[in-house]
């Protein structure tokens, strides 16, 4: 028998020697006679010594004299998960494992680390300023971050608002009140709690207060806050600390490892001049710097472009996107254009062709559902072999099918639009090749990538000379008022766009149309139509045809037809701010209308009427990034992460919650686990777990496998928990002894990634020593789920320590420091690791 003990005699290493220097039948004995005595079928746990373990086991004359059959597989016993620690870190660590997929993304060692997080930083705070301007200045100047805090004068009576210190109230009034006879009159915020009312000066007011949003319809929160309960307010804050944490890791792990990557500058090619020319407008000042930044991303940086390109529709975002694409296959690259509607895709794919039509070699192909399987195969085959240099299509292009031969750019159009999956899709090129999102109004994610300068943003909202603003028309649905916008655009040689949220009432609103224009043209269009109808009623359209088109928001996403000049958008209510502003925008060269018809004000939600004001108030062009903005405040955080933060935001209001993102973002480089070798860990509890012989002889190879166990352990969590459950899997559930070794291993791995380097007991009192900083070590503990082990655990210098109620034996210390540990790695995805 031998024992597995880091600082112990009774290392790996001797009980793999001892193994050898047992007799050969002993080594290969089958289990046959373990199985059938009834004694044995479950494993003795009472230990033996290891120099006793030949004299211990007997073989019967009969089984060693009969020729040795198969050895027999037992059938692995059920775990109780309850009752199972180990099963229990088994599911957190998958379910992390997975979610995260932890393996493409290695530690990096803390002087690599800490030179991408300073690049990121500086990143951040160019974006902040460029985004910001003056006001962002400003706060920097002022020694503070970006601030979302509320001015007590817009506030309306009954308005929630958070204070910092004290959670959740309802806005009163602002009064003058006198503190004391001899002083003069001061203003005071009233503020209501669940418990009473509170009055704030002024002046205190504008530097804790915040208005309190959620990110979906819903504006009351579930309970106000007690003014004699701060300890309460404080959790729920804490509770949204730990959140933003963990997002604050995921992003700057997946932008560590963008900035990780490598792939060389593409040559500055002398064509790229002659390309330019053939642009047949004078670009806009911002549209130079954006062709400015484009270039110096391709030709200068070593690291994967991630650029988001913001303008309005017709600002001239695709003629950045053309020139990024010709830097790309002039270098023997791949380009993919990536749109969210066949009707959009096939504009880009024609816009693109005729704009390469002079470079005869260059190959541009589109890939949609209106094409025949032949016809998809044959462009797969073209794809895969690198005989497409332009790819142009929906989110087909993101399938497992499309192999790129040398795929080197990613644009990405309108990528709101896209469903969950296709983002994730989407993110995963940006770690491998260079990507540019063009968007009129980025979804809250990207536009608050772009506000802490995770990605670069270039703005374009200079109009070109020509355009003219559009006007908004915004009305409860009057059918008179309807057909007057119509007749008034048809009257003047133009088209019109009628659109509706849902395919249900197109058939009616064209019964109404045909009725009241006889001799008008008018089609339907959406996208559960049969691919060859949609693009035929599309062409048709496009060449003035059809001079009223009834549809869904199948147009949304940017679509130039150039002589539809009047939209109108029926049940406005229920599309969201973005699609209120984007769907418009279709072609402003000369005087355009959108009208804007909705049912009774009184069967409105406060969002939707939040929504209706920002577009009266955004009006002018240009206004496509300010209008992003309010719809980050009215539907809130929603997506921002690709995942739902409701909860979270809950707690403490959407204005808070990005306040203190912005925090946790700039200290970010405090946030940092470094961890020790798993050999440099000194494990010493005297528990010295000693295996029977009956379980030796069990298992199929135990040398090998006790080995595995230990370079499993030395590699990473992930691998020590793929060899538990494949043993598992294998052997059924195992004896104490066994599942106590296991422990150690567990206890010093874990040790290892938070960076603990010795654990020890002196009596009553458990100890580790770490090289965690106070504020780590105070994140991790705020973080966990439970108090059970975080109400006991105390840093002092290096140490961490624990004061027990009673000295424990060995093994039962030993489960104490396993539960503890596994409580606090559970933290660790809210730490930046190397």
């Amino acid at each position: 028998m031998a024992s597995l003990d880091a600082c112990s005699s009774y290392s790996s290493s001797a009980f793999i020697s001892g193994l050898r220097s047992l007799p050969n039948q002993l080594q290969t004995w089958n289990l046959f006679y373990l199985l059938k005595c009834p004694s044995s079928r479950r494993y003795p746990s009472s230990p033996s010594p290891f120099s006793t373990l030949t004299s211990s086991l007997h073989v019967p004359a009969a089984l060693a004299a009969a020729p040795s059959p198969a050895r027999l597989r037992p059938r692995a016993d059920s775990i109780d998960l309850d009752n199972d620690p180990i099963s229990l870190l088994h599911l957190r660590i998958r379910r992390y494992h997975t979610s995260r997929d932890s393996s493409s993304r290695p530690a990096m060692d803390s002087k690599e680390a800490d030179k991408y997080i300073q690049l990121v930083k500086e990143q951040q705070q160019r974006g902040l300023q460029k985004l910001k301007g003056e006001r962002q200045s400003k706060s920097n100047s002022d020694g503070g971050g970006f601030s979302y805090k509320v001015d007590p004068y817009t506030l309306c009576p009954g308005d929630y608002v958070v204070h910092r210190k004290v959670g959740i109230g309802k806005f009163v009034a602002i009064k003058f009140d006198i503190p004391s006879p001899s002083s003069p009159p001061i203003e005071y915020v009233f503020i209501e709690y669940a418990d009473g009312m509170a009055k704030l000066p002024l002046h205190q007011a504008s530097r804790l207060l915040y208005r309190y949003n959620l990110p979906n319809e819903a504006k009351r929160p579930r309970a106000l806050s007690k003014l004699s309960d701060p300890g309460a307010w404080e959790k729920r804050k804490t509770k949204g600390k730990v959140a933003i944490q963990r997002m604050v890791v995921d992003l700057m792990e997946l932008y560590l490892h963008r900035l990780k990557q490598r792939r060389p500058p593409y040559p500055k090619n002398a064509a790229v001049a002659e390309f330019e020319a053939h642009f047949p407008y004078e670009p806009t000042p911002d549209q130079k710097l954006a062709f400015r930044d484009v270039e110096r991303d391709l030709t200068e940086r070593q690291t994967p472009m991630d650029r988001l390109i913001c303008g309005d529709v017709g600002f001239g975002k695709t003629e950045v996107a053309l020139r990024a694409i010709f830097c790309v296959i002039s270098a023997g690259k791949q380009a993919m254009v990536l749109a969210p509607t066949i009707v959009l895709a096939k504009q880009h794919y024609d816009v693109i062709s005729e704009r390469f039509s002079k470079y005869p070699d260059v190959k541009v192909g589109l890939l949609s559902r209106f094409q025949t399987r032949a016809e998809k195969e044959t462009y797969l085959e073209m794809i895969k072999h690198g005989d497409l240099d332009i790819i142009v299509g929906t989110h087909s292009l993101l399938g497992s099918r499309v192999v790129y031969n040398k795929l080197g750019l990613l644009v990405v159009d309108e990528e709101q639009r896209f469903g969950v999956k296709q983002k994730e899709r989407i993110a995963s090129f940006k770690t491998s090749v260079d990507v540019l999102t063009l968007s009129a109004t980025p979804i809250p994610r990207t536009l608050y990538l772009a506000l802490t300068g995770f990605r670069d943003a270039s703005l374009i909202s200079t109009p070109p000379p020509e355009r003219v603003p559009i006007k908004t028309h915004l009305s409860p649905y009057n059918k008179e008022k309807v057909a007057l916008a119509v007749k008034n655009e048809l009257d003047r040689g133009g088209q019109v766009f009628y659109v509706l949220p849902r395919i249900k009432g197109l058939e009616e609103v064209k019964d109404f149309l045909e009725h009241s224009f006889p001799d008008v043209e008018i089609a339907i269009a959406h996208g559960k139509q049969y691919s060859k109808q949609l693009e035929d009623t599309m062409e048709k359209f496009a060449l003035g045809e059809i001079k009223i088109l009834i549809c869904t928001n199948i147009v949304e996403s940017g679509l130039d037809i150039q002589n539809a000049n009047t939209i109108i958008i029926q049940d406005v209510q229920q599309f969201g701010l973005a699609q209120l502003y984007q769907v418009p925008l279709r072609q402003p060269y000369k005087e355009a209308h959108a009208y804007l018809f909705y049912p009774d004000k009184s069967f409105l939600t406060d969002q939707a009427l939040e929504r209706l004001q920002a577009m009266e108030e955004c009006r002018e062009l240009g206004q496509g990034f300010q209008i992003a903005e309010r719809d980050m405040g009215i539907r809130g955080f929603g997506t921002i992460f690709g995942e739902q933060q409701t909860g979270d935001v809950g707690n403490v209001g959407i204005d808070l919650f990005f306040e203190m993102l912005f925090e946790s973002l700039s200290k970010v480089e405090e946030h940092c686990v470094v961890s020790v070798p798993y050999n440099s860990v000194e494990i010493d509890l005297n528990v010295n777990p000693h295996l029977s012989s009956e379980y030796i002889n069990y298992l199929e190879n135990p040398i090998k496998i006790i080995g595995e166990a230990e370079k499993a352990a030395e590699k990473d969590i992930w691998s020590l928990v793929q060899f538990t459950e494949n043993l598992r899997r294998q052997y059924g559930k195992e004896p104490h002894t066994m599942e106590i070794l296991l422990k150690k291993l567990y206890v010093r791995r874990m040790a290892a990634d938070m960076g603990i380097m010795r654990i020890y007991a002196s009596g009553k009192m458990v100890g580790m020593k770490t090289n965690m900083s106070r504020r780590v070590f105070k994140l991790m503990t705020d973080s966990l789920s439970s108090n059970v082990h975080g109400n006991s655990l105390v840093i002092e210098g290096d140490i961490i320590k624990a004061e027990l109620l009673l000295e424990l034996p060995s093994e039962q210390l030993l489960n104490w420091v396993f539960q503890c540990l596994s409580e606090l790695h559970a933290c660790l995805p809210n730490l930046i690791k190397y």
